[in-house]
């Protein structure tokens, strides 16, 4: 007799865990444009001294921990918080980078603090504060682009890693996506309160039919270093 899959209170049926793959998404350490309030998206900008230090601290905390692989974004700020990470990992797995698990393309607001938008964007904003979902930055992506881009990242890891612990690096936006894959969608209006920290930890469990929330935003790590920062180039709000 055939046995049927577990279900939790609401009836949900659980991803696989034999088949399903667990990611660990980590948001990058600080970035020095992070510090001076300029969006980023896919310029490479590399960390901080405090970034380094984040870094440094989740490492510490990680120490020891395996994963199957070890995945980041190629820009440098999400590599360097990579690489401090994974030579502290069992066995030290190499770190390797995926130009599709870029934080989203902010195109013609690269570089620019929040004064700069208003003057110079003034539609754009009030089209992202409409639809946040579906508005694209000038000469850029949206959410929706991203959510496409990297879902499809996640899904090929996801093949690749069944049943296995996975470790991604990679940027606020991207940390979204895997929530979103992970809840079967965000509600609408609801991507701006999803606060990403610098370092911050969030697990999704992906099968190939559905997904799971395990934790999000985890920098318990950082609670005896300075403030990580929560804004990032998907809000409209200075970063």
């Amino acid at each position: 007799m055939t046995q049927k899959p577990k279900l939790v209170p609401t009836g949900f049926i659980a991803p696989d865990r034999a088949t399903a793959t667990e990611f660990w998404v980590v948001r990058h350490g600080e970035s020095t444009w992070n510090v001076d309030g300029r969006y980023q998206g896919q310029t490479d900008v590399p960390l901080s001294p405090v970034g380094m230090l984040q870094a440094a601290t989740l490492a510490e905390r990680l120490t020891g921990q395996h994963f199957a692989a070890v995945y980041s974004s190629d820009l440098l700020r999400a590599a360097q918080t990579a690489r401090t990470v994974a030579e502290r990992l069992a066995g030290a797995p190499p770190v390797q980078l995926d130009p599709g698990l870029r934080e989203i393309d902010v195109g013609q607001l690269s570089g620019l603090v929040m004064a700069d938008i208003k003057q110079h964007f003034p539609d754009y904003l009030t089209s992202l504060q409409n639809d946040p979902w579906a508005t694209r930055r000038p000469g850029g992506e949206s959410m929706e682009d991203l959510f496409a881009r990297c879902g499809q990242v996640f899904h090929v890891l996801r093949a690749r890693h069944a049943g296995q612990r996975v470790l991604v690096f990679t940027h606020g936006g991207v940390v979204r996506v895997a929530v979103g894959l992970a809840l079967g969608g965000v509600p609408e209006g609801a991507w701006a309160r999803l606060s990403v920290m610098n370092t911050s930890i969030t697990r999704v469990l992906i099968g190939e039919q559905s997904g799971m929330l395990l934790g999000f935003n985890d920098d318990a790590h950082l609670e005896n270093l300075l403030e990580a920062t929560e804004a990032d180039d998907v809000l409209g709000q200075s970063p």
